[in-house]
């Protein structure tokens, strides 16, 4: 029986995981915090996201927690269209889903050949060529056939095997929350909320999450929205916080005012935006009978913008479990690598693009800004969109 150590149980590594298991192998699956839970938001998912979780087999259930995400087009503060509303096809429309409710499915994924440890923080990994490939914690040694660093943007398995890739701050933090139905605002028409504005150096975007009184497959329904706000994340407690937001975000249009002050303190999770720069020189490491494998924000940490890291995620999973389903062990490690470097480029190189054009600041800068959302931002966009449609699983 063919073994695996996954490094990381946030939603990468508990998508591999699973699959792996679904098709024979032994996993032993490895989480550094004592619970493993995720914040209590939501995440978008764009077409390939949703492809990459039919193909590990995990596609059943979405239907049930998922909400679509109609184009809801882009305003400044002062109101004026810079991005019309525009009619999304089937295939491009993205769905937006409560982070738990994602966990939960991809926990019951999980079945009996999954071990899961908690509390245990991997500090070194060994890739050597005549050896099956480890890590180890300092006090107990995990060896396995395959290793998948799923251990998040601060991997301690890239940053040993792939020194040359650096976390940095993308200049910018984000505030996420989930008001719950029973408190949300009744808007205008009452209809699927939707869209963002964009102001120099903030953005606020907003989705709703089911629809209010509905009775379907998540209890979990609500108006999710995302702050990002240029500078280094805020040390006050939640509610200055809060009090920081409703003011930097005063006069923006509806219903920018009305989610924040329904906003409870305990409803705000606070984030730093960091990314990879360089990304990693390699995805895969051949060592002994297999290798070690970088996945998800371990392997192309990026900045929100075009909202692709889960779905990357997700990706490289399905990509992984393709591979080792079709191929043997080393070269399926090598053709990881190969596949999955490319396209994680194209998407960082889209991001970047959208941060640089989403980040400025300046009176001259926002013209020059406002200028480009009409023309660069909407081929930006419709370029990411094609791509995220176009995405297949290897076969």
């Amino acid at each position: 029986m063919r073994t695996a150590v996954v490094v990381g149980a946030g939603v990468g590594g508990l998508a591999v995981a699973g699959a792996l298991a679904r098709s024979g192998w032994q996993v032993t699956l490895l989480e550094r915090t004592d619970r493993v839970r995720p914040d209590p938001t939501a995440v978008v998912l764009w077409p390939n996201g949703v492809r990459a979780l039919h193909a590990l087999g995990l596609g059943a259930g979405l239907a049930a927690i998922a909400t679509p995400l109609p184009d809801g087009g882009v305003r400044r503060p002062d109101g004026h269209w810079l991005v019309q509303p525009r009619p999304t096809p089937a295939d491009r429309m993205p769905v937006v889903v409560h982070r738990e409710d994602l966990h939960d499915a991809l926990i019951a994924g999980l079945g009996d050949r999954v071990e899961l440890r908690t509390g245990v923080t991997v500090r070194t990994v060994s890739a050597e060529p005549g050896e099956r490939p480890s890590v180890s914690d300092g006090r107990q040694r995990f060896a396995a056939d395959l290793v998948v660093a799923a251990d998040g943007t601060d991997s301690e398995i890239r940053r040993r095997l792939a020194p040359e890739s650096r976390v940095v701050s993308s200049g910018c933090a984000a505030w996420r929350a989930v008001i719950p139905w029973y408190r949300a605002p009744r808007l205008p028409g009452d209809r699927p909320v939707g869209g963002e504005v964009l102001g120099a150096g903030y953005r606020f975007v907003a989705a709703s999450l089911g629809e209010r009184g509905s009775s379907g497959g998540s209890s979990r329904g609500g108006i999710y929205w995302v702050a990002t706000a240029a500078g280094a994340p805020r040390p006050e407690p939640p509610e200055t916080q809060l009090a920081l937001l409703r003011r930097w975000y005063a006069g923006w249009p509806t219903p920018v005012g009305d989610l924040l002050d329904a906003t409870d303190p305990a409803d705000l999770v606070q984030q730093e935006i960091r990314e990879l720069r360089p990304l990693p020189r390699a995805y895969g490491f051949p060592a002994g009978p297999g290798g070690v494998v970088l996945l998800g924000d371990a392997a192309h940490a990026m900045p929100p913008h075009l909202g692709q890291g889960t779905c990357l995620a997700f990706e490289d999973a399905a990509t992984l479990a393709s591979l080792l389903r079709e191929s043997r062990l080393p070269d399926a490690v090598v053709a990881y690598d190969r596949l999955r470097r490319p396209r994680a480029a194209t998407v960082v190189r889209q991001t970047r693009r959208m941060s640089a054009v989403l980040q400025a600041r300046g009176r001259l800068a926002l013209r020059a800004r406002d200028a480009a959302l009409g023309t660069i931002s909407p081929r930006l966009l419709s370029t990411a969109a094609a791509s995220a449609a176009a995405w297949r699983p290897p076969s």
